[in-house]
């Protein structure tokens, strides 16, 4: 069974409206293209300082994921709404919230970004956390594409993929495709961001659709773009280098079973020696 894909990079600053607009653009152009599945970037719908996220913050099924799911439906495609700002119910903070949306429209699955973005990068410092509160929750999904057996994705966003014991965790959950919105920063996505990538999709034996955010959205923050599609031999089969735009490919999804036979890393794990 093969499954056509896209991977949407987008320069989201903050006017909602405007950015709203853009993506459901780029998602008509890519289910144009033959995609069912487009996958959209980090914070989306709106990317901006502290006060303007508070500000901007809506709920799972609100209004700019609302437009995406109207969308998915009108094109009978699956939307990934690679992240939204979600109230908290912890005062002055919000979730970093992926949803999935399906081809008649319904919200199909919700995960809320788990590892938060603390650290400093160059002479820049990043404290997601000083406004985001972190999910706690694993999410898989299956999705149904007309013939058996269902593809079951796995949820993530951006720095999650620091963390491989995420990835296997969901690997061992059956997921095929591991899902990686993000906005990586441009200083560590030049170092970082595609051998991270293909590490994730080679150690699990997985496709990675790793829609990014790309270019400068706040003076001095600017994110690295180079949105890409890897398969679970490694090999980067679709990548937007520069500026806004998308990327297509196509999964053969036999391909993940093939090369978990070849090399069965998943049977040869020892968890009870492992310090974890």
């Amino acid at each position: 069974m093969s499954l056509r894909v896209a991977c949407v990079q987008m320069n989201t600053r903050g006017d909602v409206a405007v950015n709203v607009h853009v993506a459901k653009a780029l998602v008509e152009e890519a289910a144009a293209a033959g995609a069912r599945l487009v996958a959209l970037p980090e914070t989306w719908a709106y990317k901006g300082g502290r006060e303007g996220i508070r500000a901007s913050a809506e709920a799972v099924e609100g209004p700019s994921n609302a437009a995406l799911a109207q969308l998915a439906a009108r094109l009978g495609i699956f939307v990934l709404a690679g992240s939204i700002y979600e109230p908290s119910p912890e005062p002055g903070h919000v979730f970093n919230t992926s949803a999935l949306c399906g081809p008649d429209g319904a919200l199909l699955a919700v995960y809320r970004k788990i590892h938060l973005f603390d650290l400093t990068a160059d002479t820049t410092v990043y404290r997601e956390s000083e406004v985001v509160t972190p999910g706690s929750d694993l999410v898989t999904v299956e999705i149904d594409l007309g013939a058996p057996p269902p593809v079951t994705l796995g949820l993530t966003i951006c720095y999650d993929l620091r963390f491989p014991e995420l990835y296997r965790s969901l690997a061992l959950r059956r997921a095929q495709i591991l899902c990686v919105p993000s906005a990586f920063t441009a200083f560590t996505g030049a170092a970082h961001w595609e051998v991270l990538l293909r590490a994730r999709a080679v150690e699990n034996g997985c496709f990675v659709i790793a829609p990014g955010q790309v270019g400068e959205h706040l003076p001095g923050r600017e994110c690295f773009g180079h949105s890409m599609i890897v398969d679970p031999w490694g090999t980067v089969l679709a990548e937007v280098h520069d500026g806004v735009g998308y990327c297509v490919a196509d999964l053969d999804l036999g391909c993940v079973a093939e090369v978990r036979a070849q090399i069965p890393s998943l049977q040869n794990r020892r968890p009870d020696v492992y310090d974890l």
